[in-house]
């Protein structure tokens, strides 16, 4: 086995063994997982959807380790660091200890160990190839493993049924809002991608659906299942004034709840979610209403409608496809009147660009394009050229392409006002690349007297 002693060359080992970047299916990965006797002592929850599942596994660990519980999280993808995916107790996993879980996972894929397995099916026998995606999460699934914890949370990277985390049993499904988004993979309407995000619902374990008008496939899955179904209204209910919120749902309840931390127009969706999923496995994982309190109060997660105060003011969100751009364009609108918006947009080439434009381009003054670090994104050009044959785009917002996020916001600020605001969005890879040196604080150009 080759010789690898730092966290960048097994990353860089891992993007040379697959001839894909993505290929669908379980059958590779929980061979491997299997080899490895990966399995987990405590209760797990998955979350999937299209959008809100960032923001629910940070509230549901942010609320949990109030309640004094060892929490394990992995998350993908990352904005600056790769060891960001894994969090044990509240902090990043280091770099340094994630070499030993590369080295499990490779000899397993090589099946080194196979002469301690016995009985072993002659057709995972030999050497397996892994994506690159499928690689790291058997290794954060590992330092999770023989972690000492009380529970985990796993983010489905993508879909459900076929996604990597998918090889564990969940005790809690959180399925979150659904919308269309890699419809190459997951089918090409919202019950196709609904039957795919309802992979992870396991037969008689509690299933949250915090989206309130799921499709039907999900509720059919679950239901096929015998799986305890929570539906946003028959079995758990929201709502709130200006000062604050209350939940209820199946006898349990919390009033007089602070909004949370998180900003948003859809985080109280997400949130109440969340408690539906703590009720479900209350008699596993009881929390107190001051935790929840805390919880939400505390929580963080950049990236996800984040407000830097600064002159101009900087908004950072990763939204990526329509649905989270309308989400956005809902919280431009509500922030109140900005004399200009300059966006910095960088984006993967397959995503609807052309629906995204069309949603938020009547709030944008001024677009900065920019080139992004992968082969899958568009480049600046393309983007300022695919803008302009959106219909009724705005003929006067002035348009500039760049080389990358950190040039686009320089060269926005360069002309902002201290009264404007400058938005950054389109991908993970656009956010991670300006808190790429940590949250920047923004000094615009002063009007001359």
């Amino acid at each position: 086995m080759e010789t690898l002693n730092t966290l960048s060359q097994w990353l860089d080992h891992c993007e040379r063994l697959h001839p894909k970047g993505i290929e669908m299916g379980l059958e590779r990965v929980r061979a491997v997982a299997h080899r490895m006797s990966l399995k987990f002592s405590c209760p797990v929850i998955t979350v999937a959807g299209t959008n809100g599942k960032g923001s629910t596994c940070a509230m549901l660990e942010a609320i949990l380790m109030q309640s004094g519980y060892r929490v394990g999280l992995y998350t993908s993808p990352h904005l600056v660091r790769f060891e960001e995916r894994c969090r044990l107790r509240g902090e990043p996993v280091r770099a340094d200890d994630l070499l030993s879980h590369f080295q499990a996972v490779e000899r397993a894929r090589l099946g080194s160990d196979l002469r301690f397995l016995p009985g072993r099916p002659q057709d995972v026998r030999g050497e397996i190839s892994l994506t690159y995606f499928e690689f790291t999460t058997l290794v954060f699934l590992s330092v999770m493993a023989q972690t000492q914890l009380d529970v985990v949370i796993l983010e489905v990277g993508l879909g459900g049924r076929l996604d990597a985390v998918n090889i564990i049993d969940t005790d809690c499904a959180i399925i979150t809002s659904i919308d269309l988004d890699h419809m190459e993979f997951l089918g090409p309407d919202r019950e196709s991608i609904g039957r795919e995000k309802a992979g992870i619902i396991r037969a008689g374990k509690p299933v949250v659906v915090s989206d309130p008008a799921p499709p039907q496939s999900v509720i059919k899955a679950a239901r096929l299942l015998d799986a305890d179904l929570w539906l946003l209204g028959p079995d758990f209910q929201f709502a709130g004034d200006k000062q604050q919120w209350g939940w209820s749902g199946r006898g349990k309840r919390h009033s007089g709840l602070a909004y949370p931390a998180l900003r948003g127009a859809n985080q109280l969706l997400n949130a109440s979610g969340v408690l539906a999923a703590l009720a479900a496995l209350w008699d596993r994982l009881p929390v107190t209403a001051q935790a929840v309190r805390n919880g939400l109060a505390l929580v963080e997660l950049p990236g996800r409608f984040q407000i830097v105060p600064g002159q101009p003011t900087l908004v950072l969100d990763v939204a990526h496809n329509p649905h989270s751009v309308a989400a956005l364009s809902e919280n431009l609108d509500a922030m109140g009147f900005y004399p200009c918006t300059h966006a910095v947009f960088g984006a993967m080439a397959d995503k609807d660009l052309e629906a995204m434009f069309a949603r938020i381009g009547p709030l944008v003054d001024k677009w900065y394009f920019c080139d992004l670090a992968s082969a899958r994104a568009a480049s600046a050009v393309d983007l300022q050229a695919r803008y302009l044959t959106v219909p009724g785009h705005r003929d006067r917002a002035q348009l500039s392409a760049h080389a990358d996020p950190q040039t686009a916001l320089r060269a926005a600020v360069a002309v902002a006002d201290p009264t404007d605001r400058i938005v950054v969005f389109g991908s993970f890879l656009t956010v991670g690349a300006i808190l790429a040196n940590g949250v920047p604080r923004l000094s615009g150009q002063h009007l001359a007297p």
